[in-house]
């Protein structure tokens, strides 16, 4: 969850004009806001193959020859993927790291604070860099990437054995493993796919394949004792070293716990699982018959389900409630506990809970335009663009980040006055 409680929650508005942006630049790119609503930030062109960064009006001090992914970090830290002299590299608040590479891609950003990390090829070999170092071993292919909870541990799914493409028997027999901060595990496996480091960034899952139709979790580099027709990405519950991933079971999806069944129900489908704060509880999108998505907590679905999906789930911070985005028929619901809202959306985005969990808002579109809605009312800024918002540590306070007639604004209102 987000720690706002140094930011300033004075109830009022600030803003920043960015109409002169386009008449200052060549082109002006998608515009960016740091967490805290104190800064607008956009790429933008400053000449003939020369790129820079426009923060609340100002540049940074260096051009380069191409920048993309901008983005801040909860600490408020601005990066960007950034090329100069034809090698990349990461810039933070316009210093690029100091190590350089061939390539970068691929970011990954800490939760909760400034920690970031790449996938990097140099010399046509590939490991990640984390806060401008890399690993000290390289690999003939890199593909799925992690970054633990805390910002201090890497993880990719690594080729390990070279082959050719001709060389079918090889990948057969299984070329590919995964590596924890760079080092690998000692098995291979035909393939392996979606990886997730323990929160306290010791322990490695991932979905793999043992032959070309056996699939099951590897924590560690140790398989789980049953193999499954297929499995979906493990997680590590936030306390308490088990792991609990969607297995394919009998032509239906079921939840395992380091190789158990844990949820005895099956489902058509089943995946995005996920724990409560606490660990006590969990939650995963389901589908309990063909075409039709609910969410299941404990095993047990929703009464209503929708057709066309079901998406963004998230618990509230006291693990009681839950809250999702559900899609029929072209229309977008913001759906609390089983229960969707009455307003519906050409689109919205996950729902935000209040530090209590009596309070849900979520950022939506409706008719071309933006807004924020809270507790199922729509807010009365309509805007031309808007950021997810965010309530203040007390949840009494609504942080509201928006762009209306190419000005920025940033309004802090409190709750009981959002829809007045």
């Amino acid at each position: 969850m987000i720690d706002g409680k140094a930011w300033d929650w004075e109830t009022g508005q600030k803003k920043i004009p960015m109409s002169d942006w386009r008449g200052r630049f060549g082109w002006v790119e998608e515009p960016y806001v740091s967490l805290d609503g104190e800064k607008v930030a956009a790429i933008v062109n400053t000449g003939e193959e020369a790129f820079n960064v426009c923060v609340n009006g100002d540049t940074w001090e260096r051009d380069f020859d191409k920048i993309w992914h901008l983005r801040f970090l909860p600490d408020g830290c601005l990066t960007a993927l950034v090329s100069d002299l034809g090698e990349w590299t990461v810039a933070v608040d316009g210093s690029p790291w100091q190590n350089m590479f061939g390539y970068v891609w691929n970011p990954l950003y800490s939760r909760n604070n400034g920690h970031m990390a790449v996938a990097v090829q140099q010399d046509m070999r590939y490991c990640m860099a984390l806060d401008g170092k890399a690993w000290n071993e390289t690999y003939a292919n890199i593909t799925y990437f992690a970054l633990s909870g805390c910002g201090t541990k890497t993880a990719g799914a690594v080729q390990v054995v070279d082959a050719d493409s001709g060389e079918i028997h090889k990948f057969k027999q299984g070329t590919f493993s995964a590596a924890l901060q760079g080092k690998a595990w000692d098995t291979t496996f035909v393939n392996v796919w979606n990886l997730t480091i323990s929160p306290d960034g010791e322990h490695l899952a991932a979905e793999v394949r043992q032959s070309l139709y056996d699939y099951t979790i590897a924590v560690d580099g140790q398989t789980w004792d049953r193999v499954y027709t297929c499995v979906w990405e493990p997680v590590f519950h936030p306390t308490k070293h088990h792991v609990v991933a969607p297995v394919r079971k009998g032509g239906y999806w079921m939840l395992a716990q380091d190789g158990e069944i844990l949820w005895d129900r099956p489902f058509v489908q089943l995946w995005h699982q996920m724990f409560s704060p606490d660990g006590d509880r969990i939650a995963a999108v389901v589908a309990p018959g063909y075409g039709r998505w609910t969410v299941a907590i404990d095993g047990l679905p929703w009464k209503q389900s929708f057709k066309d999906m079901v998406t963004d789930a998230v618990f509230s911070p006291n693990g009681k409630r839950v809250g999702a985005l559900a899609k029929e028929d072209r229309s977008w619901y913001v759906v609390l506990d089983g229960v969707p809202w009455s307003n519906t959306f050409d689109m919205a985005w996950q729902p935000v809970f209040s530090p209590d969990g009596e309070h849900v808002a979520a950022k939506i579109e409706k008719n071309g335009k933006f807004a924020v809605a809270l507790d199922d009312h729509l807010g009365p800024h309509i805007c031309d663009a808007a950021w997810d918002p965010i309530f203040s540590p007390e949840g009494d306070k609504i942080l509201l980040r928006f762009i209306e007639d190419n000005t920025y604004y940033r309004r802090v209102v409190p709750v009981g006055e959002f829809a007045r």
